[in-house]
Order: C-alpha cells, then structure tokens, then sequence
C-alpha cells in the first residue's frame, strides 16, 4: 500500500467526499478542500505529494492554485480536473508544471493509472535528489564518474531526460562510455525495476538481426525450430539501448522505425501484432550526419531516435577525471579479482595524464585489470604495466616526422594517427595533406568528421 498523501480540492461538497474515499480505498492518505484558498491552508499541515484540484471553483480556481504551487514547491504533482474540453486550459496547465488533467466525469481508471504513475515519478525524483547530492560530494552518478565541467554536463543531461520517456541518441567514440550512460537513465527511471536490455547491432548477423530484434515463430525460416522472443518483449516496461544503430541494416531500420511510431510488433512468420511498451536508447560511435548523407542511417528514424542527445567525449578531453577513474576502477578490480592493490603511484599516474588513451574509458580499464593482475597489492608501478605502454600514439623523439605504432596498435588507430601527423606537418593544409597521403580531399574531410573536432585530435596527436 503506497504512502503517497493526495489532497482533493473540489468546491462540490458530494463529489469532493466521493473522490476522497475512492482514491483512500486505492491506499492513498487523503484530505480535501473546498476551493484553492482552503487547498493553500490545508497543504502547511497534511504536505501532500499530489493535488487533484478542479479548475473552476470560488475564491481560488485550480489555475490560480498551481501557479501558488508552483511558486512554493517543486515537489508537489497536480492533476487537474476540467468539466471541458478546454485546450488553452490544458495548455496553461502545462506551461505551470501540471502532470496532467482528466475531463468530467472522471474516468477512474484513468486517474488510477495517473497517480500510480506519479508516484513513480515522485520516487524516482527522490532518489535523483539524493544522487545529486553524491554527485556535489563524490563526482559520481550510477556508475559513471567524473567531477569535470563535461562529465557535469553530461550528469545534468541524464538527470533531465531520466524521468521521461523520450528517446535518447547517445553518441561519441567507442570506449567514451555510452552503454553506461544508457544504464543509468535506465536506473533513474520509472522503468527501473524493468529490464534493461542491450543489444550491440554490429555483433549480429545481418541474417539474424530481425529475429534478434523483433522475434521469430517457430518455422518462419529455416533452423526456426522453436519460438523465439525477441528483445522489445524482453524488454516490456523497461529499457531497450540499441547500441551501434548505424550497423543496422537499412530494412530493419524501417521497420524498428514503425514498432517506435505504432507501439507494436509483428514477430517473423506471424499474423498477428503484438503491442509492446519499451522505451528505447540508442548510440552510435559515428557522426550521426554523415552516417544519414552516407545513407547508412534513415534520416526518418534519426530523427524519430535523436528526441534528446547526449554526446560523450573523448577520455583525452576531461583528463582531470583520470585520477577519480582510477580510483573506482583498482576497487572493482580489486572486489573482481580479489586482489588488494591501494593505488597507482606518481609516476604512473602521471603517464595516465600524458597518455592519449585512444580506447578512451575502456582502454583505461583493461590497462588497469592487467595491472591489478600482476601487481596483487600495494601500488601499481610502471612495470606492471602492458609493455610498451603508450608507444602506439607517442612519435619517435629524435624523428618529428616519424610515426612510432606499437604492436598491438588497431588498423583505425595506425590509420588516424597517420592521418593527423600528416595534417600536422603540412600546417593543416588539407589538399597537400590529402596529396601525400594518397587520398581524395572528399576522403580527408570524411575521415576528419569520423574523428570529430579535428584541430583537438591534432592536438592530442602531439603528445
């Protein structure tokens, strides 16, 4: 039985006492008002969580009413109640914060399924508040970390978006982090006690993809020997991140675009649909515009995907965040491999700090892992390091025009790499850049989006 306090305010005295003992026997604390005057008095002493007020009432209407609330608490959810269809009423409403209205005569399963979902909602901002409180203290939200101005912002947008149900593109490098910034608004959700299910696009057959995604009858082709729920129904009522959506095919685009806009599936080798209630979350390591121009991504579905953006950075570009990154990281290692190391010293903290970290966050973790492996306590020293450590972005002292690349090196790193240090030798000139290299001035500029802001990455490629 909840302990949210409900406050009805209605001036019709039968309608007010009827509304009162319905909403009580749902397992609510009730009490009631007359008109917006008394509903004021009354809140000083029984603090309700949500107000259910008509809008037409003597003394003090319900419009008047929210705006006083409004000016007063943040945390107080009203619903308000119209005896008309009354859009500008409605939109008045909206501009005060009102959660929501419901038109005479009530429709009580309506107003049931509103306050239950109020009071989720109100849970939830509960708890983000006390996470906003770590956050001031530690530098932390959920599993993410970082006390830098972009990693606040990144907090801020989470905390935003979380509550809702719009859809969320995350984007950046791979490595940056996305699949936890997807968790997270998940965990700050409503949805939260749902599961939360991810499925990485580029790992799946292009073959598979469809059954994967949307399910199969048994028979719909061949090897169907069973059926099979796909991740929208294993993820009802909760949260379905579709991680590296530019890797989907174009088909199986159109129709996850349709499942968004219709709320329903069709499994493969069957008639019927099936409605399904997911809120979904996708990411990307691409540069959303170019994948769209390069036609590897519907414009439709970008578009229907990217209703709020969160763009992770570049491990590089918040190296402050480093040293409370290793922090976290040596304590779950230490708890994975039960191993009781205390620190990283100076010298290899400060190799952490000039390093470029291409892999970003994830390169930062497995280098860490193998340390804690082979160090087992104490500090983590140099030499417990993977060798060669940093060579495959740092150039030949003696040589600025060489390029070291250690073993181990991936062909997209090697290829960047080479890319910048040409752009860097040639003063930016991108024609003559593109000339030595061998590429088309079109392939340059393309392989400079797919890096993101390129005079930074020049910059990084210094280092």
């Amino acid at each position: 039985m909840t302990q949210e306090r409900v406050l009805i305010v209605e001036d019709e005295e039968n309608e007010r006492t009827g509304l009162a003992e319905l909403v009580s026997s749902w397992g609510y604390r009730t009490d009631t008002a007359a008109d917006g005057v008394e509903a004021l008095e009354k809140i000083l002493v029984f603090t309700p969580s949500i107000v259910i007020t008509d809008v037409k009432m003597p003394r003090m209407g319900g419009i008047e009413l929210a705006e006083k609330l409004a000016d007063m608490s943040q945390s107080i959810a009203v619903v308000m109640v119209t005896a008309q269809k009354a859009t500008d009423t409605a939109f008045h409403a909206g501009r005060l914060g009102v959660q929501d209205y419901i038109e005479k005569p009530i429709d009580f399963h309506r107003l049931r399924s509103i306050l239950t979902n109020l009071g989720e909602i109100l849970n939830t901002r509960t708890e983000n508040e006390a996470l906003r409180r770590r956050l001031r203290d530690k530098g932390a939200l959920g599993l993410l970390v970082g006390a830098s101005p972009q990693m606040q912002e990144i907090f801020r947008l989470i905390e935003l978006v979380a509550p809702s149900t719009a859809s969320v593109l995350i984007t950046g490098a791979s490595g940056t982090g996305k699949e936890l910034v997807a968790r997270t608004i998940h965990d700050l959700s409503p949805r939260r006690n749902k599961a939360f299910v991810p499925i990485n696009c580029a790992a799946i057959p292009e073959t598979l993809i469809e059954s994967e995604i949307f399910g199969h009858e048994k028979g719909a082709f061949t090897g169907a020997l069973e059926r099979r729920t796909g991740c929208f129904e294993l993820a009802e009522g909760g949260t379905l991140l579709l991680d590296e959506i530019g890797e989907m095919p174009v088909n199986t685009q159109a129709k996850l675009l349709r499942v968004l806009e219709d709320h329903k599936l069709r499994r493969l080798g069957s008639k019927n649909e099936t409605s399904v209630d997911v809120r979904v979350l996708a990411a990307t390591n691409k540069v959303p515009d170019d994948a769209v121009a390069n036609g590897e991504l519907r414009e439709d579905l970008y578009y229907r995907l990217n209703v709020f953006n969160i763009h992770m950075p570049a491990l590089r570009e918040h190296k402050e965040d480093i040293r409370e990154l290793v922090k976290n990281l040596l304590a779950d290692m230490n708890r994975k491999h039960n191993r009781k190391v205390a620190d990283v010293s100076e010298a290899v903290l400060n190799m952490f700090q000039t390093y470029s970290w291409p892999g970003n966050v994830r390169e930062l973790r497995n280098t860490l892992e193998r340390a804690v492996i082979v160090c087992e306590s104490g500090l983590v020293e140099t030499k417990h390091l993977p060798p060669g450590f940093g060579q495959s972005v740092r150039q030949v002292a003696n040589d600025p025009d060489a390029v070291h690349l250690g073993v181990g090196t991936t062909v997209g790193e090697a290829e960047k790499l080479l890319i910048l240090k040409t752009l860097q030798a040639y003063n930016n000139n991108k024609t003559k850049a593109a000339g030595k290299l061998g590429i088309s001035l079109k392939t340059l500029h393309n392989k400079l989006k797919e890096y993101g802001r390129p005079q930074d990455a020049i910059l990084a490629a210094e280092e």
